[in-house]
């Protein structure tokens, strides 16, 4: 049984009301760690630790902020392995994934913005006549909260942690209850990775316990919180009076929009991938996809086949392409939501139930076979609220305008896809579309450089690139006459 603990101050200590919480491994149902029930007292030692420390780490040189960050990346790389393994137990996504995309994309996060800090301008503007001149000087803010979620645990967690400690602020980060593990193990190697105590500090424990404390906390000066738009729109109501700033990346229902001149094929190969990738659980996942009605029977069958061949596995497996829902109650709503949508009328094209184990060791493991809807409009609620696991519906559309009504038919707007071989028309949708991100025949490629996040309930403000050091920084205006 491991025994997780908080990050502060430099140390590693225990919740300091003695509380802890068990941490289940989802592909067995059964506890295999715990970790810190922390509460205001303990949020409240971190911001002090974090506070004590913010003159010397915001005066030191970018370079040497820069050094940390990529020792630290390093350090992921030295302990890869342990890293996969951890977060495919904690999470219960196949360690191919892990290996694939999770851990290489957290090394990645903290090289980036290690560079990207090192090549952070500001603004100068000489008006004419020369008389003065004017530049912006962006400071860093002073001890930030980051709250990362649960479904892609150290990838987000170091995409928010990397930016702020870059720009030369004090962080608290409360990574997910839910999967703890990486968080923890990161947070052991901050100090060989070269960050002074205090610079950076972890609290583990519940969203309205622990997390409430820090977005509350006076001596915390911005927050960016990934997760549910429920909590974040909590989380906009508690901090309206104290004028922090704030990041919200939030839920999403996302369109894929198949026109009838897509390239076939690769519009289902890709369409299978972004509806099902870690069980559903990507808040960039195709949700609802959106057919032109001349290839609708044929894209749809096409579509059906290929997810009738995903088998859920055992995580640890290698072979393993779909693993298991990250806890009983997220498992539990998912499949709430397919029975209310039978009882609206939907069809079940595949899936629709829980899967069977795939061994002896994932027998009380949170399985769900790959589920496709079709039948209801876009007003049912399974076509208008998220549900994050592995299961989309199907909608017909007739023309250009339709599809793109049908599109924006939610209260979210985080990403589309677009699916036509007709430049102009790509071009023309994405203009339309009401999406923070248009992947255009293709989907889930980044560049750490673009702005993310997305539009109405799908979150305020963007991430990475220079969006993510100008949230973690505050702009001063300076005027200084030429002579």
């Amino acid at each position: 049984m491991m025994e997780l603990q908080n990050l502060i101050g430099g140390e590693m200590t225990n919740p300091k009301s003695g509380a802890w919480l068990e941490n289940v491994e989802p592909a067995t149902g059964q506890v295999f760690s715990r970790i810190p029930r922390s509460n205001a007292a303990d949020v409240d030692a971190a911001v002090q630790a974090a506070h004590a420390a913010f003159p010397g780490w915001s005066s030191s040189p970018l370079e040497e902020r820069a050094a940390c960050l990529r020792r630290w990346g390093a350090l992921i790389a030295r302990h890869s392995e342990a890293l996969i393994a951890a977060e495919s137990q904690d999470n219960g996504k196949p360690v191919s994934l892990a290996r694939a995309v999770d851990i290489p994309r957290a090394q990645k996060n903290l090289e980036f913005f290690a560079g990207a800090v090192e090549h952070f301008a500001s603004e100068a503007h000489i008006p004419g006549g020369a008389e003065f001149i004017h530049y912006t000087h962006r400071k860093p803010i002073g001890v930030v909260g980051c709250i990362s979620p649960w479904n892609l645990p150290l990838y987000l967690f170091t995409w928010k942690i990397a930016p702020a400690l870059a720009a030369g602020n004090c962080v608290v980060a409360k990574p997910s209850e839910v999967t703890p593990l990486t968080a923890w193990m990161l947070s052991q190697w901050a100090a060989e990775a070269g960050f002074p105590a205090g610079v950076f500090n972890v609290v583990h424990g519940l969203g309205h316990e622990a997390g409430q404390a820090l977005v509350e906390h006076q001596g915390v000066k911005a927050v960016s919180f990934t997760g549910g738009t429920q909590t974040g729109a909590h989380i906009a109501r508690t901090t309206a009076g104290m004028f922090k700033k704030l990041s919200l990346e939030l839920g999403g229902k996302n369109p894929a929009i198949v026109f009838a001149d897509c390239n076939f094929d690769k519009a289902v190969a890709t369409t299978i991938r972004s509806s099902f990738a870690n069980q559903g659980q990507i808040c960039l996942c195709s949700s609802r996809i959106l057919i032109e009605d001349s290839i609708y029977e044929t894209f749809r069958d096409a579509l059906v086949a290929k997810a009738k061949r995903i088998v859920p596995g055992d995580p640890s497996d290698a072979s393993t392409k779909m693993g298991a829902l990250v806890s009983a109650p997220h498992r539990d709503k998912v499949l709430k939501y397919i029975g209310i949508a039978k009882e609206q009328g939907a069809r079940i094209l595949c899936g629709g139930v829980a899967a069977p184990a795939p061994n002896d060791r994932c027998t009380s493991g949170y399985f769900v076979q790959p589920t496709i809807l079709e039948g209801l409009g876009p007003d049912s609620s399974i076509n208008q609220e998220e549900i994050f696991g592995p299961v989309i519906t199907l909608q017909r559309f007739s023309s250009e305008a339709d599809g793109i009504a049908l599109a924006n038919d939610s209260a979210y707007g985080l990403a589309a896809t677009i699916w036509t071989t007709d430049a102009a028309k790509a071009h023309r949708v994405a203009s339309q579309v009401e999406s923070g991100i248009a992947w255009i025949n293709c989907w889930l490629v980044r560049d750490l450089r673009t702005p993310f996040g997305g539009v109405k309930s799908s979150g305020v403000g963007r991430e990475g690139g220079v969006e993510a050091l100008r949230f973690f920084t505050e702009p001063q205006s300076v005027c200084i006459p030429t002579r």
